[in-house]
């Protein structure tokens, strides 16, 4: 783990500050083919920290050569989508190298051929995912933890009554034991000098998973109520079937989360093929999948091209007497990845920027962080 320093413009916490930690790899190998393997099998592992801990889906793909990371032969990038504000962001990326640096640096191994330079790759993923986690998941009354990360996942609210107090706390306990027993962590709330009210609210905006209440009459029944923090659904659980229900539903929690966040991101995906289409789209909020040269001179155009029109628009707005808030159509649109999931092209397609013929692939587009 590696804390560096950052100087940009529009410092977000969590996303782009000053400082933040990474978790970084580098590694040299005899040959191409071993790097490339490597490669794909560390952006598959990131993939795997934001869908199956996470719950947040991502794009794999290349970055386009001005995007790259400077100096590498191709870099792999794994992109996720903040639907509040329709941005997309980096979530992590996976480098080959090539021999640049290794030539540069004379990096070399005795091999059969004799002395000759390694083939280098690097990869990293950072505290940026504190940030996508809040932004894709959280609501108006707070966080909305994915339960694989969460560090409580059950909070246990007892709603005592006169002179069954002690009993409650000690029930709680017990199931506290029961819960921890199968793997899940469990804290029992058991401060005196707050409300249960209080107490769900103070446990919603820190985002458990699930809430476990306890009243005398559960008490009484041998019975305990859950509750969800993504959809706030209430259901009634025997006390022996505690354990069992409360792992069937923390999946479900996750996949719901999962589900909804591709749901919601799926929807702002937008195909297009001209350059007219192009800017209407980043300004819905919207991510954009369009025919691409692939060119450096040509991304450098689409820059260009539609920071200008974002801001001939907000001056459109402000003429009017509109107001136009925050950073988000003022931004230029920039190649989030080509990636690797393609669809065939009709026969005929060009670049929808710049009209080259014989384009291939799709890349996608949109503003981001």
């Amino acid at each position: 783990v590696v804390s560096t320093q950052s100087t940009g413009k529009h410092p977000v916490p969590f996303l782009r500050s000053r400082e933040f930690l990474w978790q970084e790899g580098h590694s040299a190998f005899a040959s191409k083919e071993e790097a490339d393997v490597e490669v794909l099998q560390i952006l598959d592992l990131y993939r795997q920290v934001y869908e199956d801990l996470l719950a947040i889906p991502v794009t794999k793909g290349f970055k386009s050569e001005y995007e790259k990371f400077a100096g590498g032969l191709y870099t792999t990038t794994c992109e996720a989508f903040i639907p509040a504000n329709g941005r997309g962001i980096q979530g992590a990326t996976s480098h080959c190298l090539g021999q640049n640096f290794s030539k540069m640096f004379d990096i070399t191994f005795e091999g059969e051929k004799g002395q000759q330079h390694v083939w280098q790759n690097s990869w990293g993923i950072t505290t940026r995912t504190i940030g996508v986690t809040i932004m894709v998941h959280g609501d108006n009354k707070g966080l909305v933890l994915p339960p694989r990360v969460a560090p409580i996942q059950v909070v246990i609210v007892t709603i005592p009554k006169k002179d069954l107090g002690e009993k409650l706390n000690d029930k709680a306990n017990e199931l506290q034991k029961v819960l921890s027993a199968a793997g899940i962590r469990t804290k029992n709330d058991n401060r005196d000098s707050y409300a249960p009210g209080w107490k769900y609210n103070d446990w919603e905006l820190k985002g458990v998973p699930l809430r476990l209440e306890l009243g005398p009459n559960d008490l009484n029944n041998n019975c305990v109520v859950l509750v969800r923090r993504d959809t706030g659904a209430k259901e009634t659980v025997s006390n022996d079937k505690l354990a069992t229900r409360a792992a069937e539903l923390l999946t479900e929690i996750h996949n719901n989360l999962f589900n909804k966040a591709k749901e919601e991101r799926d929807r702002k995906i937008i195909s297009i093929n001209k350059w007219e289409e192009f800017t209407p789209a980043l300004n819905a909020g919207n991510i954009v999948l369009a025919p691409w040269c692939e060119g450096v001179d040509c991304e450098k155009g689409i820059k260009k091209k539609s920071q200008e029109e974002a801001k001939h628009l907000v001056e459109e707005i402000k003429s009017e007497g509109g107001e136009v808030k925050g950073f988000g159509l003022t931004a230029a649109a920039k190649s989030l990845c080509i990636p690797f999931a393609q669809t065939a092209l009709d026969q005929g397609a060009v670049c929808f920027s710049c009209g080259k013929e014989g384009v291939t692939k799709r890349g996608m587009f949109g503003r981001s962080y």
